[in-house]
């Protein structure tokens, strides 16, 4: 195991706790939380477009992410909340599936924009999507949410929610790839920029929102 790996194993193990202690406690904590991302997040933006003429569409797109994300949770509708934890889990759970499966199975690559993405990793993302909710079902409790049934439209939106999430990372990559740089900062170790870890979050999330509200 590389000096990254570990670091970024160490980052993961102390922030995703953390992160979701503040989601759980809603209210002002969500909030500041939101804000922050949100600062950090543009900040981070404002550094890879360099004023360029998709700098204002970008701003915009991460407004309209960070508000849906604030409704999703404020929501008295338990569907809301309960898809909006689901919806999280699988982003992350997308993201690990596809970091593990990338670098254990390597293979054929996937696209030229992002060369470490490959369809070992692409399937490891689907495949710990759908067993993160199979074990989410069973302790969905923990969260102070009813338990869920699984059926197809469940299974469906996860599959839907990590295809959204991969995309959002390719479409990040992307950019990285127009401004010649790997990561959007240095902020978490290990991982890069706050965009280089949430990149597919702000895609899911309003999508979430998006297939709740319609």
């Amino acid at each position: 195991m590389n000096n990254e790996t570990t670091k970024r194993i160490c980052s993961s193990i102390i922030l995703i706790p953390f992160i979701f202690f503040l989601i759980f406690k809603g209210s002002i904590y969500f909030i500041i939380l939101l804000l922050v991302c949100f600062f950090i997040s543009v900040y981070e933006w404002y550094n890879l477009t360099k004023k360029k003429l998709y700098f204002l569409p970008g701003i915009l797109f991460l407004t309209f992410s960070f508000f849906s994300t604030y409704l999703l949770r404020i929501n008295d509708d338990k569907n809301y909340y309960s898809l909006f934890i689901l919806a999280i889990i699988v982003c992350i759970s997308t993201d690990i599936g596809g970091y593990v499966f990338g670098k254990i199975f390597k293979g054929p690559k996937l696209i030229k924009i992002s060369p470490n993405k490959t369809y070992a990793g692409m399937f490891g993302s689907y495949l710990l999507s759908i067993l993160s909710l199979i074990v989410l079902s069973n302790y969905i409790y923990l969260f102070n949410i009813e338990k869920i049934n699984i059926d197809m439209k469940l299974i469906l939106f996860v599959l839907l929610v990590s295809t959204v999430s991969q995309l959002g990372d390719l479409i990040i990559s992307y950019f990285k790839r127009l401004s010649k740089i790997k990561n959007t900062g240095k902020i978490i170790p290990g991982h890069g920029g706050l965009l280089d870890r949430i990149d597919g979050m702000i895609f899911a999330l309003p999508f979430t929102y998006l297939f709740t509200f319609f």
